[in-house]
C-alpha cells in the first residue's frame, strides 16, 4: 500500500502548472507586444508612404489657431488673464483635437484594419487601443511643435506646472480611446454609427473651451458647459500651462467616470460583437 502511495505522490522535480498569476502577466505582456506591432504598422501605412500625413497632422489645428486669431484680431479682442493669444487657442484647440481626433480614428478601427483580424492574436480592442496611442503620440509631439515654435517667436517660455499640462492631454487621449471604442463597436452592429458621429461630435467643437475660459463664462452657462469632460481637459492644460490662469472648476474625477464608464461599456460591447466581425 504505501509503494503504491509514493508511486502516486509527485515528484519534487517535476514540472509545476504556471500560476494563475504567470498566466496573466504572459498574457499581457504578448498583447503589450501585439499593441505595439499594430501602433508601429498603423504609423508605417499612415506616415510611412509619404511626408503628407504629418503636415495634415500639424496644417489642421494650425488653420483653427489662425482662424480663431484672425477672429480675435478682428473683434480687437485679447485672450483673458493676459495669456499670449496664439498659446491661449493652441491650449484649447489641441487638447480638443487629441480627444475628438483619437475617438474618431478608434471609431475606425476595425473598418480600416479588419483582414488583420484573422491572426488570432489580433483582437479588435487591440486595433483600438493601437490607434488611441498613436493619436495620443501624435497631438503630443505636435503640441510641443506648435508651443515651441511660438516661444522661439515671441522668445517666452514658460509653463507654470509640466505635469497638470500632460496630465490634460493625456486625459483626452484616454477619453478619446475609451469613447472611440464605444463607437468602433457599435459600427460593427450598424453603419448608422458613422453618420451620427458628425452631429454628435460638432457641437462640442463650441463647448469645449478652445476660445473661451470657464472663468469667463456666466455661471450659468458655465454649470451647463461643465457636463462636458473636454472643457475640463482643456481648462487643466490651461492650468499647467499659464502661471496667470487658475482653472477653479476643473474635476479630474468627472473626467476619469467617463473614461472608465465608456471604457466598461466599450470592452462589453467589443465583446459581444467580437464574434460578428467577419474577416475579409
Amino acid at each position: 500500500m504505501s509503494a503504491s502511495v509514493s508511486a502516486a505522490s509527485p515528484s519534487p522535480t517535476s514540472p509545476t502548472a504556471p500560476s494563475t498569476l504567470d498566466t496573466l502577466v504572459q498574457g499581457t505582456l504578448t498583447q503589450l507586444q501585439v499593441i505595439h506591432a499594430l501602433a508601429l504598422r498603423e504609423t508605417r501605412t499612415r506616415f510611412g508612404a509619404h511626408q503628407l500625413g504629418y503636415v495634415w497632422a500639424l496644417l489642421e489645428p494650425l488653420f483653427w489657431i489662425g482662424t480663431f486669431w484672425g477672429l480675435f484680431a478682428l473683434a480687437g479682442r485679447e485672450a483673458p488673464n493676459g495669456m499670449p493669444i496664439v498659446a491661449f487657442l493652441a491650449t484649447g484647440v489641441l487638447p480638443y483635437e487629441v480627444a475628438m481626433k483619437t475617438a474618431d480614428r478608434c471609431g475606425n478601427a476595425v473598418s480600416g484594419n479588419r483582414a488583420l483580424l484573422f491572426y488570432p492574436q489580433v483582437q479588435p480592442v487591440d486595433l483600438v487601443l493601437a490607434r488611441g496611442v498613436l493619436e495620443g503620440a501624435t497631438y503630443g509631439a505636435i503640441f510641443l511643435v506648435i508651443l515651441g515654435t511660438e516661444a522661439l517667436v515671441s522668445q517666452r517660455f514658460e509653463i507654470h506646472d509640466a505635469l497638470l499640462v500632460a496630465g490634460g492631454l493625456g486625459l483626452g487621449a484616454l477619453f478619446g480611446t475609451a469613447l472611440g471604442l464605444v463607437l468602433c463597436s457599435l459600427s460593427v452592429l450598424s453603419n448608422v454609427v458613422e453618420r451620427l458621429k458628425g452631429p454628435l461630435f460638432r457641437p462640442l467643437f463650441w463647448m469645449s473651451g478652445l476660445f473661451f475660459t470657464a472663468e469667463s463664462v456666466p455661471s450659468n452657462v458655465r454649470d451647463v458647459l461643465l457636463w462636458n469632460p473636454i472643457l475640463h481637459c482643456v481648462e487643466l492644460v490651461r492650468d499647467g500651462f499659464f502661471p496667470s490662469y487658475t482653472a477653479h472648476h476643473v474635476d479630474v474625477g468627472y473626467v476619469l467616470v467617463w473614461i472608465v464608464a465608456l471604457a466598461f461599456v466599450g470592452l462589453t460591447l467589443e465583446r459581444v460583437v467580437r464574434r460578428k466581425v467577419e474577416v475579409t
